[in-house]
């Protein structure tokens, strides 16, 4: 986690920001990736936090959605069902908890990375 070198004007530290908070919208199916998509799309030519912040959600959010299939797949398998349960405690408590952090990072003006998450951006 390095600082931006320049101190980033507030827009870019609050459009870096939206781009994490923005994955809350859930009552629309895939918000949580095309939000943040259409961000970085818009803004990541103008500021270099805003692009590294935005490619650094989409990754988490495809990491985390990722996940969330492996914890369905475990509640389906009766097998696997015990660690369904607890990817099912654990998992929205890990996003919600990264999420918030990651954007007073990114208001913060830092280049903030999400732990365990797959770079596929």
């Amino acid at each position: 986690m390095s600082e931006v070198p320049a101190n980033p004007l507030n827009d870019e530290r609050l459009w870096a920001m939206l781009c994490h908070l923005s994955t809350f919208v859930t009552w629309v199916p895939f918000a949580n990736i095309v939000i943040p998509l259409v961000i970085w799309m818009v803004k990541r030519d103008s500021s270099a936090l805003i692009a590294d912040q935005g490619k650094e959600v989409l990754n988490f959010q495809v990491t985390m959605m990722l996940l969330y299939a492996v914890m369905v797949a475990c509640f389906i398998s009766m097998i696997l069902f015990p660690v369904g349960i607890i990817l099912a405690v654990l998992l929205p408590l890990w996003h919600l908890v990264l999420t918030i952090v990651g954007a007073i990072k990114a208001y913060d003006g830092q280049f903030y990375r999400y732990p365990l998450t797959a770079r596929l951006i």
